[in-house]
């Protein structure tokens, strides 16, 4: 058996700032109302034009994660995306990614488990990892959601939410089994599955030609919803769950965490787990200020920021945990 390690990270977001007082020109909001909600200041959106999509952004951050890691592109193994905003909705964006980066023909696979996606990519690549399959995976987490949103004060307690951007991630092979990916854990609830969901278009619901034959005005089955209140209920237990989970099973404690980077879905989500966990603000890393919720890219953004900023280090135990649609949740624990 081998271990995985994190050997290169990136991120890549829009240069596009979007403030909650730009969104107040759009709807009823303010800059008050959505810190005091989410604590998000400001988010990143794509311009329509300027050539970002799912894909293209997850390559960009991709590129930063191998010249990172020390290997040539054609080392990859394997590449995993976890995204929930393909650029088509078949093929997926895993074989874009190859082609774009000009790789060999290696396997692509996609992952469509929303804000928890990036956890469950990252745990796929540690066990082919761990059983000899693959030496070195690329994980990526990239999303576009500003162009599925709904800009009006109809949408608006989800749209000030989300904010686009990609992160990624090589996995490596490590000789050393108290190094890298320790542990992952993943779960789902899938009796919440409509709490927080996007109906249409789909196969089961409402189809393309089942809106454009109905052209109702007041038909909201293709955007975004979210029952706030019963998402942050389960989202604080469930985090909590699965953090426990993931240090009992390597025999550690909650004081011994160095970083804990959770899924940017809401700064009072964060702000409740850390307090639980005892965990000063040295030991929570939080960005969802600067870019608000980009689901399965929000762990990896976040990871690289507090890397390159030096708050994880050599030695150091990270720990990865995310809630979401599905819902589906999970943990990863690591030794830098």
């Amino acid at each position: 058996m081998f271990n995985s390690k994190i050997t290169g990270l990136g991120y890549y977001v829009p240069k596009n700032v979007v403030t909650n007082d730009d969104l107040s020109k759009l709807m009823e909001t303010n800059d008050a109302w959505i810190q005091e909600r989410t604590g998000i200041q400001e988010r990143r959106h794509v311009i329509k034009g300027d050539g970002d999509t799912t894909t293209t952004m997850g390559v960009k951050a991709a590129k930063i994660a191998v010249e990172r890691s020390g290997i040539d592109k054609n080392d990859i193994d394997f590449i995993v995306f976890a995204t929930l905003s393909p650029d088509y909705y078949f093929p997926g964006p895993g074989v874009l990614v190859q082609r774009d980066l000009d790789i060999k023909t290696v396997g692509a696979l996609d992952v469509r488990n929303q804000c928890s996606g990036f956890i469950y990519a990252l745990s796929v690549a540690d066990q082919f990892i761990k059983t000899g399959m693959y030496k070195n995976v690329l994980v990526i987490g990239s999303e576009l959601h500003s162009h599925g949103l709904d800009m009006t004060t109809r949408g608006r307690g989800v749209s000030v939410i989300f904010g686009d951007g990609a992160g990624a991630a090589i996995v490596s092979r490590e000789e050393d089994a108290k190094k890298g990916i320790l542990s992952t854990h993943l779960h789902s609830e899938g009796q919440h599955a409509e709490e927080l969901s996007l109906i249409a278009p789909g196969m089961g619901k409402r189809w393309v030609n089942d809106i454009l034959e109905d052209n109702d005005p007041n038909d909201e089955s293709y955007l975004p919803y979210m029952n706030g209140p019963f998402v942050f209920k389960n989202a604080v237990v469930r985090f909590s769950e699965v953090i426990i989970e993931g240090l009992k099973a390597n025999n550690l404690k909650a004081e011994e965490i160095d970083m804990l980077v959770p899924h940017q879905a809401n700064l009072r989500i964060s702000q409740y787990i850390q307090n639980k966990f005892g965990l000063g603000d040295d030991q929570v890393f939080n960005n969802i200020m600067k870019y608000g919720n980009t689901t399965a890219a929000s762990i990896p953004i976040a990871l690289t920021e507090a890397w390159e900023q030096g708050k994880i280090k050599s030695g150091d135990l990270v720990v990865l945990a995310a809630f979401g649609s599905g819902f589906t949740w999970g943990s990863a624990i690591i030794r830098w």
